[in-house]
């Protein structure tokens, strides 16, 4: 890992869009589904507190409004998802998804990942990460801030088990380029020919309606 990489902020922070009954749902349910700032690296025995389910651990980052992630905890009840995202209104209506249906198998981080992600996870704990359309940052001089970059990949590495999975995906075409010449330079990801199939994104589904071409990539973390 470069020790000297510095992240540079790869979203921005929308505020004000929070509804009355997104706003409700936070409050009411964060005591069953968030968990705190991690101000220590945590345990790997952490996770066998917050859940009752025991099957592999997958991370999610910037899950939107959640309904996806929701979607894909209840086709695979035992697995442990953990879903952190940094806009609000997002982490409210993904918490009344869970309880709408009746779902245990996911806790919720309202936070920027990159400052977190070693706080979380010991090495090799997680069996999967995904990252479904972050920000592609379409103009050149923002292209610093894309999130998949050779650092941060080798930051998920370290995290990820040998033969777990790194799931991508995005609508944009040059992004979805960039994405593969960065998986290119981190030898520990080997790209698999498909991906699994899972549910569409609200994102996603808006570039579907613009005409965009959706790129799922599907890696496997080698030993």
């Amino acid at each position: 890992m470069n020790e000297h990489w510095r992240p540079i902020r790869s979203f921005v922070l929308r505020t004000g869009r929070e509804t009355p009954g997104q706003a409700r749902a936070r409050a009411r349910l964060a005591e069953r589904f968030a968990i705190p700032w991690p101000e220590a690296p945590l345990p790997t025995d952490y996770w066998d507190g917050c859940f009752t389910e025991r099957g592999p651990m997958t991370l999610e980052i910037g899950f939107g409004m959640g309904g996806s992630l929701a979607a894909m905890a209840a086709a695979e009840p035992e697995r442990r998802f953990l879903g952190v995202e940094v806009h609000t209104p997002g982490v409210g209506a993904l918490m009344a998804a869970l309880e709408e249906q009746g779902l245990t198998n996911v806790r919720v981080l309202e936070s920027d990942v990159v400052p977190a992600l070693e706080r979380l996870f010991q090495p090799s704990s997680l069996d999967r990460v995904q990252i479904f359309f972050p920000d592609p940052w379409p103009k050149k001089r923002h292209h610093k801030r894309r999130l998949i970059q050779p650092p941060f990949l080798e930051r998920l590495a370290a995290l990820v088990r040998p033969g777990g999975h790194l799931w991508l995906a995005t609508d944009w075409a040059p992004y979805a380029e960039a994405m593969g010449e960065a998986l290119a330079e981190v030898p520990a990801w080997k790209a698999l020919p498909t991906a699994p199939p899972r549910p569409e994104t609200r994102f996603e589904r808006r570039g579907l309606r613009k005409g965009h071409a959706v790129v799922d990539l599907f890696l496997e973390r080698l030993p």
